[in-house]
């Protein structure tokens, strides 16, 4: 078996570098999700009956991380074995992610607007309802008082700041949240280009050290 050697044996500890650091991000963005899907704020805003859409895109990077750890591993793999097998399905992969993050990104860019009206009418809707416990719950975490179309007069025993709206803060927070997957998102992104390239150099050079011998 041809073994690359030179520049090429540089590109391949490279690859084997960034691999890792690639499982690491994996692992943030991975983490980023469960944050995001259990934050005790999210969570109780968003409480039994809520709307779903947020949930959907973090259920979505939820599995981009898991699967982002998993690709980073045979890439690692691939890079120490110099495998030509591993190195083609580690790039088969990223291209998959790459693919479904931007496809991620396109709903969520396109649904942000939708999620918060959705949080809004939740909220609009629990206050019709009389329905204290969500109510006191959006007080307390956003620190609001009342709405557009709901009376503040139902804060009134509550210690929160009553010149905020909870429309506004509840476009606020949700904003603030998705601002943080659109961040993560792009940062994997640019990575997966690294990554694809160094792949298919070191793949290359693999299969040209094998026909030279």
């Amino acid at each position: 078996m041809g073994k690359v050697e030179g520049g090429m044996k540089c590109v391949k500890y490279l690859l084997f570098i960034f691999n890792f650091t690639f499982w690491l991000m994996g692992s943030l963005v991975l983490a980023v999700g469960l944050w995001l899907r259990f934050d005790p704020n999210t969570v109780c805003l968003l409480g039994k009956g809520g709307p779903e859409t947020f949930f959907i895109g973090v259920y979505i990077l939820i599995a981009a991380g898991g699967l982002v750890m998993l690709v980073g591993f045979f890439g690692c793999c691939g890079a120490v074995r110099e495998s030509q097998c591993l190195l083609g399905l580690f790039f088969a992969c990223l291209l998959a992610i790459f693919g479904a993050e931007v496809a991620a990104g396109v709903f969520g860019f396109l649904n942000k607007d939708e999620i918060i009206e959705e949080v809004k009418t939740y909220y609009d809707n629990s206050a019709k309802d009389y329905n204290n416990t969500t109510i006191q719950s959006y007080y307390r975490t956003l620190n609001c008082c009342g709405s557009t179309s709901v009376s503040p007069s139902l804060c009134q025993d509550i210690t929160t700041n009553k010149t905020v709206k909870c429309d506004v803060a509840i476009e606020e927070f949700f904003n603030s949240k998705l601002f943080i997957v659109g961040y993560v998102g792009i940062g994997v992104a640019g990575v997966m280009i690294i990554g694809m390239i160094f792949s298919m150099v070191l793949c290359c050079a693999i299969r040209n050290s094998r026909e030279v011998i």
